[in-house]
């Protein structure tokens, strides 16, 4: 044996092989716990995403569905989106005011491949994820209070659903003027509810005026006007269809887009519409009318629960003017509850 050989291995004075063999197994544990630690790292922004995709899918789903099926319907979408492991359904609570707090986690035991070195077969992975929903316009119902003026129009109810560009009428109020001559001049006013081709009467006001000698013992609810000396005396009867119903009561909770429109062929602008900057200010919300360049949100323009007086002027006085000159008057009332409005859906987790 060469006697460098024979002098490395009978050293006394120490030998970097037995050291670099003790020192490589902590090395490449370090190296294992690396890799799998950035693997749980990975898995876990995967199951958050997952997580998050799928508790936003079950805020979509009817009000009645049980919470079974929410559950059923929370893995089936955490897998949908490369989730791993399990999704569950914490909590689904529904407020009064119709607000929907839920809460879900997802756990996962994700495989090791270097730490079982360690005999760290698993690690452990948890994410959680918390939506709030706030109730939304479901419902609208619609009522005339009373109409007025010489041109005949129609005000109508426009809305696009989720998903689609088109948008079709929901409710319509048709204005026809009696002609009498008076100074307001009133007329007959028919309120339907619109279903495609198919429109169902459910309010009819008709004003009926004439001329008297004097304004005594006059009727509940009489309108009464004088012009060149004229006394002028106008009654409104209302029917509602069926006898007892609320009037256009609209089913809104799967609309995306909602406007109001008033046809006034014989107006210089015959067209006015809550979503155009440029005549939503002929609108009146409960006494206030819409400032100039302003967009109105029909979803946000309807209370929940309360009536909202509301008013059109239709082109025959120049505005800003005051709501006594509004021609147009109705009430409007909705109703709010958890839906599927995606657009009320925000993250809090």
């Amino acid at each position: 044996m060469p006697q460098s050989e024979s002098h490395f291995l009978t050293s006394e004075s120490g030998s970097l092989a037995p050291i670099l063999a003790v020192m490589l197994i902590p090395m490449c544990a370090a190296l294992g716990i690396s890799v799998d630690y950035n693997a749980a790292v990975a898995t876990r922004a995967s199951m958050q995403n997952a997580l998050d995709a799928a508790t936003l899918s079950i805020t979509t789903l009817p009000t009645g569905t049980t919470l079974a099926d929410r559950q059923v319907k929370l893995q089936e979408s955490f897998a949908a989106n490369s989730g791993q492991g399990t999704a569950k359904l914490d909590s689904f609570v529904v407020a009064a005011d119709g607000t929907a707090s839920i809460t879900a986690s997802a756990r996962f035991a994700m495989p090791t491949n270097f730490m079982q070195i360690a005999h760290v077969d698993t690690v452990q992975i948890g994410v959680a994820s918390a939506v709030r929903k706030r109730p939304a316009l479901v419902q609208t119902t619609f009522k005339v209070d009373l109409v007025s003026g010489y041109w005949d129009k129609i005000m109508t109810l426009y809305g696009t659903k989720f998903g689609e560009t088109a948008a079709n009428p929901l409710m319509k109020i048709t204005y026809v003027y009696n002609k009498f001559g008076d100074p307001k001049g009133y007329g007959t006013s028919t309120v339907y509810t619109v279903n495609g081709a198919t429109s169902t009467k459910v309010q009819e006001q008709k004003c009926t005026t004439r001329t008297v000698l004097s304004f005594s013992n006059l009727p509940t609810g009489a309108i009464t006007q004088v012009s060149g000396g004229r006394r002028y005396l106008t009654t409104c009867t209302n029917t509602m269809y069926p006898a007892n119903g609320a009037g256009a009561v609209i089913d809104v909770s799967q609309m995306d887009v909602l406007y109001l429109q008033m046809d006034v062929p014989s107006a210089q602008q015959p067209k006015l519409k809550s979503n155009d900057a440029n005549t939503s200010n002929r609108l009146y919300i409960d006494g206030v009318e819409v400032a100039n360049g302003k967009l109105v949100d029909i979803f946000t323009a309807v209370p929940c629960g309360q009536p909202s007086k509301q008013a059109w002027e239709d082109g025959g006085t120049t505005v800003p003017a005051p709501v006594s000159n509004a021609d147009f008057f109705y009430t409007v009332t909705g109703k709010c509850d958890f839906n599927q409005r995606p657009s009320q859906t925000v993250l809090t987790q």
